[in-house]
């Protein structure tokens, strides 16, 4: 078997806005100005705290539950608002699909994101039944620490040698290969194509077109059975 797992927020969907706004609402809770647009995108993919931690200033850490809780707060009303609608990106429900539908692919996905964020992307794009293993920061320290993929390995008794982490981050580069598996980035999302590279890609798509053949080049399938 073969497990391939996704990274949300900037790989499979463009929750930028909504992820911009949350970080806006936390800055405002503590009344701290907020870094520009492209700073404060840059640590999409870690999980909350560290997130806010790494845009403060240390003398301002301790302000890091307030925000958080502010953040959290804002999600689950705009959420319950029907205001928080991610958009998927092109390709990527056409790709889980066709993977989905392979008896030798497991597929999981390991974010940032609670487990109830999570299950609001499922429930919005009705992916519910997809993944068999679902890694989030309510059970694993933030990216890059390589334990969502190792978790996601033990749960399905994967093979890292037959593991494919895929996101748009360093982080989820520097988390696939901290824990033995392939990484392979996406150019859509929040870090350019110099920081994957640095981090540990092993390629780089463009596209979700591009994915049968990266499975073919980073796991050696079977080009007719992709």
């Amino acid at each position: 078997m073969y497990l391939i797992i996704f990274d949300v927020d900037g790989t499979l969907v463009d929750s930028q806005n909504s992820i911009y706004h949350g970080l806006q609402v936390g800055f405002e809770a503590v009344g701290l100005p907020m870094p520009d647009r492209k700073t404060a995108l840059s640590i999409v993919g870690l999980s909350l705290e560290k997130a806010f931690a790494d845009l403060l200033a240390p003398e301002h850490h301790d302000k890091i539950d307030e925000m958080s809780a502010a953040y959290r707060h804002a999600k689950i009303t705009r959420r319950e608002q029907g205001l928080e609608i991610d958009p998927m990106y092109p390709g990527a429900r056409e790709a889980i699909e066709k993977l989905h539908a392979r008896d030798d692919i497991l597929l999981g996905v390991a974010t940032g994101k609670a487990r109830r964020g999570v299950k609001h992307m499922q429930d919005t794009h009705d992916l519910h039944g997809r993944f068999v293993t679902i890694q989030t920061a309510d059970t694993s320290p933030s990216k890059p620490h390589p334990d969502m993929v190792l978790r996601a390995i033990a749960e399905t008794g994967a093979d890292p040698h037959r593991t494919l982490m895929i996101g748009d981050t360093g982080f989820d580069m520097a988390m696939a290969k901290a824990a033995g598996a392939h990484a392979l980035g996406v150019s859509w999302g929040y870090h350019d194509h110099s920081r994957l590279v640095e981090e540990g890609a092993d390629k780089i798509i463009d596209s979700f077109d591009e994915l049968d053949q990266a499975l073919i080049d980073l796991l050696k399938m079977n080009e007719e059975t992709v």
